[in-house]
């Protein structure tokens, strides 16, 4: 059986973009989105609340007081209030999209998988098993966590290091690609009851497709807005990869 490659890794994520449109796979890009969405809109909406009775306030105090010349003031309140919204929609929609998602990401892996081979793994694909979901979601982030960190701290040295650290954003893209494929591939080989150290030893067989699958996560991940869907683009196309190229290796090293 040929060893899936460096281009292989590439092409399974590009193809979790196509994925997403799929029936039976959107509803699980959606929800989570849905629900980030609403969160975001009751937080500006309770801002904008506030602003109006600080402002009603504020025009009183300015029209009845010595600093009348400050009514101009009232005229910026809402335009800086909508730049504020924007920006923190914008460098925070992402980071909460993630988290809100990590649940559902086991059950769009799922779906994915079903649209590919025909058949959902045992392990995954009913909401029903979300509580359960959420608390293996937390069991695994935190797992994935100590990893990183252990490797992390000493790789943050090499940047203190002469002549080294000249080499050391290198070194970190690498060790960032490697990790963002460990982080999705966790979420279909999870649902086939694979552990992160299980799945750590399988990915380490498939170096080369596994840097090309995080190397074109990451990447993509630095695109402003595109980097929206990234998490649900990456878990189609880690799925994608798993079905594709390394399950088949997996069921021949286990039997």
């Amino acid at each position: 059986m040929r060893q899936p490659g460096f281009s292989d890794g590439v092409r399974a994520f590009s193809a979790g973009f196509g994925l997403l449109r799929q029936p039976g796979i959107r509803l699980f890009v959606i929800i989570p989105l849905l629900i980030n969405m609403l969160l975001f809109a009751a937080v500006i909406a309770y801002g904008a609340s506030q602003l109006s009775g600080f402002m009603t306030w504020l025009q009183t105090e300015i029209t009845t007081g010595w600093w009348q010349w400050l009514d101009w003031i009232l005229w910026l309140l809402w335009p800086l209030f909508i730049a504020f919204s924007l920006l923190l929609v914008f460098f925070t929609f992402s980071i909460l999209a993630n988290l809100i998602a990590a649940p559902f990401n086991g059950f769009l892996a799922a779906a994915v998988e079903r649209h590919l081979t025909g058949q959902a793994p045992d392990d995954g694909g009913s909401l029903k098993q979300l509580p359960r979901e959420i608390v293996r979601a937390i069991g695994g982030e935190a797992r994935k966590l100590g990893y990183f960190a252990i490797r992390a701290l000493p790789l943050l040295l090499l940047f203190l290091i002469p002549v080294i650290n000249i080499s050391a954003p290198l070194i970190w893209f690498l060790f960032g690609s490697w990790m963002l494929a460990l982080e999705y591939l966790d979420f279909p080989m999870g649902n086939h009851g694979h552990t992160f150290p299980n799945i750590r030893r399988r990915l380490a067989g498939h170096k080369r497709a596994g840097f090309g699958f995080g190397m074109a996560t990451l990447l993509v991940s630095m695109i402003p807005v595109v980097n929206f869907i990234v998490m649900p683009v990456a878990v189609a196309g880690a799925t994608r990869l798993w079905v594709s190229h390394l399950q088949a290796d997996s069921m021949a090293i286990s039997s």
